[in-house]
């Protein structure tokens, strides 16, 4: 089992009291048809709950899938949910969306339309190479997979080093000289996890099924590596 997920960060604070009033909110309902079938189409967000210095909820939204059944193609309503957690945190709020990067993205979309009446008030969080790097050297041992990008050298755009002692070996340091570290895997000494971390922010945790643990990961080790690069 995987929890994969996306950390955002909001252009303009708001209030989480502020945030929950637009979340609650919003309830969009239509009706999908098509000559016999009939589908209701909703998006929502439910289950919104106070959680440390920020509020959790369930986003949802349904779409029509088509299936090929005997001759004909048929719709099939589907329902897509994420479990979307905002964050209060000194240099700002962030959003974490439980999804893969694509489906995301599309949700932080949605939510910035929601909350912002606009599309562009909930941006991508990002963490500087330097951050990433000196992150990796407080933990060297326990570096599974490094990828670096920005390469300089030509017709090559990215670099990687798998195995152990990262640190040490002579590549990493020749490799830290052409690229900047992009995407790490590795064990969390805290809390024993294995995790991929990219520079844009998605995170993933595998051999994770407890989305409440991904997400105390997330405020307590990944949170401080974005305010490191969103201070002023």
């Amino acid at each position: 089992m995987v929890v994969a997920g996306k950390i955002f960060r909001l252009a303009e604070d708001l209030p989480t009291s502020e945030i929950k009033s637009s979340l609650s909110e919003y309830h969009v309902e239509e009706t999908f048809e098509e000559g016999e079938y009939h589908f209701p189409i909703m998006k929502e967000v439910t289950s919104i709950r106070a959680e440390g210095r920020g509020i959790r909820g369930l986003y949802s939204h349904d779409f029509i899938s088509r299936v090929y059944h005997r001759g004909q193609v048929i719709p099939q309503p589907r329902t897509v949910e994420a479990v979307i957690d905002f964050q209060l945190a000194p240099s700002g709020t962030f959003l974490t969306v439980l999804e893969k990067k694509r489906r995301a993205n599309f949700i932080a979309t949605q939510l910035s339309r929601v909350i912002y009446a606009r599309s562009d008030a909930i941006l991508e969080a990002r963490i500087s190479p330097e951050t990433l790097r000196e992150f990796h050297a407080k933990n060297p041992q326990e570096t599974k997979i490094i990828f670096f990008d920005n390469v300089d050298i030509p017709n090559i755009d990215k670099l990687s080093l798998y195995g152990t002692d990262l640190i040490d070996t002579k590549l990493f340091e020749d490799y830290s000289k052409h690229g900047d570290p992009w995407y790490i895997v590795y064990r969390s000494k805290p809390t024993g996890l294995l995790v991929g971390l990219t520079r844009n922010c998605s995170v993933t945790a595998f051999s994770l099924r407890d989305k409440d643990k991904f997400l105390e990961y997330v405020h307590k080790e990944v949170l401080p590596l974005i305010m490191k690069k969103t201070k002023t």
